[in-house]
C-alpha cells in the first residue's frame, strides 16, 4: 500500500496511553552559530566547507538559526501538541577538543532547551551523536581508532553530569550505519574517507563507544534514566526469491544490521559477517572483551525508517547497479557485497527518489519485536522529503507529506495491535534544515523555513499531525483538515 492509497478510515485508530508523540533533529542540521560560544568545527564543517562535497557548497553555518531561537521554536513545538522531542547534542559545542572539560557556555544552551521543554510540557529525548565528531579527533583518526571509542564515553558521561537530573530519554548513536559506511566507506558523508576497511574498524569502534557510553551513562543517571540506541535498520528484500537472490538479502542483512544488531543486543558479531569480509581484514582490531563492552542492557530501541532496501546477486560479468539510495560514489558502502545489485521499486516516490512502502515499517517492527522480547521500540525517525512551495498567501499544503506519515502511522498501528512493543514516534523533521549532501534542496519539515529569512510557518501537515499528538486518534488528512 502506497501513501495515496490510503484508505479513508470509519473510524479513529487510538494508539495506547502514554504514547510518545514527537518530532525530530540534529544538532549540525539546526543549530548553526558554528563558531560562537566556544564551538569548535566538526566534521561536517569541515566536510562541507570542501568545494564539491554538497549541494552547491551549502554548509551548516547559519542552519536554521535554531541556536539563537530556541525560545520560538520550543513555542512552536507545543502549539504542534508534542509532547517529545528528540533532538542531538553538538560534541564539539560542549566538548572543544574532544577531550578535556566541557564548555559551559555549550552546556548552558542545551540546559535552556531542556528548561524550556520541560515548562512546555514535552519530554525531552537527548542524542549524544548524531554525527558530527569533533575534527581534532577525526585529526586523531577519527571512528576507525580505538581512542575515539573511549573518548565517546568521557563525553557521554560530561553529559549525564550536566543534564542527568532533568533528561530521563538518552540515545548514544544515531545511524552508525551511515557514520562507518557512507562516511568511511562511500565518502559521502564526512569525513568523505573511501577505504572498506576503515569503515569496518569505524564500525567496531562505534559499537565498542555505544557500549561504554552506556556504562558511563548507567553510573551516572538516575536508575529511572532510559537507555537506547537509534538504528536505521534495513527493511532487505531479495528482488527474487531465488538463492542467488536471497543470498544477496543475507549479506546486506548481515552487513547492514549484524553488524549493530550482533554485539549491541546478541552477545557478538554474526559469524557470517567475519566471512564475507574475511578478503579485506582479519578484523584483529577487536580486542577480548569488546564484544561484551558493546553489548549493555537496553531500556528501548530506536528504529529509523523511510523505505524498504532492494537488492539481487549479480551475474559474473553483468554491470552492477548501485541504486541504493544513499548517496552517488563511485565507492560502496557495503564492504564484502561486491556482487550484490540495488534496486529501486516502481510506484510513488519522495523526492528523494525512495518508494514509498509503509509495509517495511511494520515488517521491521513486527520482526525486532518478536526477535527482541521485552524490549520496548520507538520509530525515532520516519517522514518524507517534498518540494514544498508557499502559497501566494504564505501558507504550505503539503498533502503527500500527511498522507505518507498517516500510511506509516497507520502501519505502526497494525504492529501493535499484531503484538509489537511500540512506546513512540518521532517525525522526521521538526523543521525544513540542512539536509546533509543535499544541503538545503530537500525539504523533510513539516514546519517550512524560508531559508532567506527564517521564518518559520507551520505546514498542513504540521496542524494534521498535531491534531493527532494532542488526541492520540489516527484520522485521515482529509478528514482532519
Amino acid at each position: 500500500m502506497t501513501a495515496s492509497e490510503t484508505r479513508p478510515l470509519t473510524a479513529p485508530l487510538r494508539f495506547p496511553a502514554g504514547f510518545l508523540w514527537g518530532a525530530a533533529t540534529a544538532a549540525y542540521q539546526i543549530e548553526g552559530a558554528a563558531a560562537e560560544d566556544g564551538r569548535t568545527p566538526s566534521i561536517w564543517d569541515t566536510f562541507s566547507h570542501t568545494p564539491g562535497k554538497t549541494f552547491e557548497g551549502h554548509t551548516g553555518d547559519v542552519a536554521v538559526d535554531h541556536y539563537h531561537r530556541v525560545r520560538e521554536d520550543v513555542r512552536l513545538m507545543s502549539e504542534l501538541g508534542l509532547n517529545a522531542y528528540r533532538f542531538s547534542v553538538s560534541w564539539s559545542r560542549v566538548q572543544p577538543t574532544g577531550r578535556g572539560p566541557a564548555s559551559q557556555r555549550g552546556l548552558d544552551f542545551y540546559r535552556r532547551l531542556v528548561d524550556d521543554l520541560l515548562a512546555a510540557g514535552i519530554e525531552p529525548a537527548l542524542t549524544l551523536y548524531h554525527w558530527d565528531l569533533p575534527q581534532e579527533l577525526e585529526d586523531a583518526g577519527g571512528w576507525p581508532e580505538r581512542e575515539t571509542a573511549e573518548r565517546f564515553a568521557a563525553y557521554a558521561g560530561l553529559m549525564a553530569d550536566a543534564l542527568g537530573d532533568r533528561v530521563g530519554r538518552w540515545t548514544t548513536l544515531n545511524e552508525p550505519w551511515c557514520s562507518a559506511f557512507l562516511g568511511y566507506g562511500s565518502g559521502v558523508h564526512a569525513p568523505g574517507r573511501t577505504d572498506p576497511v576503515d569503515a569496518l574498524r569505524a564500525a567496531h569502534h562505534l559499537n565498542l563507544g555505544h557500549g561504554l557510553a552506556v556504562q558511563a551513562l548507567r553510573a551516572a543517571l538516575p536508575a529511572t534514566a532510559k537507555l537506547a540506541v537509534s538504528l536505521n535498520v534495513h527493511e532487505v528484500r531479495p528482488l527474487t526469491s531465488s538463492p542467488e537472490d536471497r543470498e544477496a538479502a543475507r549479506r546486506i542483512d548481515t552487513v547492514g544490521n549484524g553488524v549493530w544488531l550482533g554485539p549491541m543486543l546478541e552477545g557478538g558479531y554474526p559469524r557470517e559477517l567475519f566471512q564475507d569480509t574475511a578478503h579485506l581484514t582479519d578484523w584483529g582490531f577487536v580486542q577480548d572483551g569488546d564484544e561484551a563492552a558493546a553489548g549493555q542492557a537496553l531500556d528501548w530501541l530506536g528504529v529509523n525508517y523511510y523505505t524498504p532496501t532492494v537488492v539481487s546477486r549479480v551475474a559474473e560479468g553483468t554491470k552492477r547497479s548501485q541504486d541504493d539510495g544513499h548517496g552517488d560514489s563511485p565507492y560502496s558502502p557495503w564492504p564484502g557485497a561486491d556482487d550484490v545489485a540495488f534496486h529501486q521499486a516502481d510506484g510513488e516516490r519522495t523526492a528523494m527518489g525512495w518508494p514509498v512502502d509503509p509495509s517495511g515499517l511494520h515488517s521491521l517492527l513486527t520482526r525486532l519485536s518478536a526477535r527482541f522480547p521485552g524490549l520496548e521500540l520507538v520509530v525515532s525517525e520516519n517522514g518524507a522529503a517534498y518540494e514544498d512551495e508557499p502559497a501566494a498567501d504564505g501558507s504550505v499544503h503539503d498533502p503527500r507529506r500527511a498522507a505518507y506519515v498517516h500510511a506509516h502511522l497507520e502501519a505502526v498501528h497494525r504492529a501493535v495491535a499484531d503484538g509489537a512493543s511500540v512506546g513512540g514516534y518521532f517525525l522526521w523533521s521538526l523543521m525544513d534544515n540542512f539536509e546533509w549532501a543535499y544541503g538545503y534542496a530537500k525539504r523533510f519539515g513539516v514546519v517550512h523555513v524560508d531559508y532567506d529569512t527564517l521564518r518559520r510557518t507551520p505546514k498542513s501537515s504540521a496542524r494534521w499531525y498535531a491534531r493527532v499528538a494532542r488526541s492520540g486518534e489516527l484520522r485521515s488528512p482529509d478528514e482532519a483538515l
